[in-house]
């Protein structure tokens, strides 16, 4: 009697899922230095910067080299109690 398979391996079909792209936009003036937002990105696209807003907190900004990491998983907004930071989806257009 021959086996069945009842699952295919993980690595077949891959190709046809794409990994989601975000945006993130900060609003300097709102954001208080919680490093909520630093501390819980799952990849790591933000850092905290060296200038300080009009209250004279540091504002956490995407750091260098991870301008298209973010996977839009909108986390940074969720933690963010001050409202200061939102991601948007980046579409790709369909070539």
């Amino acid at each position: 009697m021959q086996a069945v398979a009842l699952r295919e391996p993980l690595d077949r079909g891959l190709e046809q899922f794409q990994v989601p792209r975000g945006q993130v936009f900060v609003i300097p003036s709102r954001c208080k230095d919680c490093q909520f937002c630093i501390d819980f990105c799952p990849a790591d696209v933000l850092t905290r910067s060296e200038e300080l807003n009009a209250k004279g907190y540091h504002f956490a900004i995407v750091a260098e080299g991870k301008e298209e990491s973010c996977v839009n998983c909108r986390f940074c907004m969720l933690v963010c109690p001050e409202f200061a930071i939102y991601s948007d989806e980046i579409r790709e257009v369909a070539r």
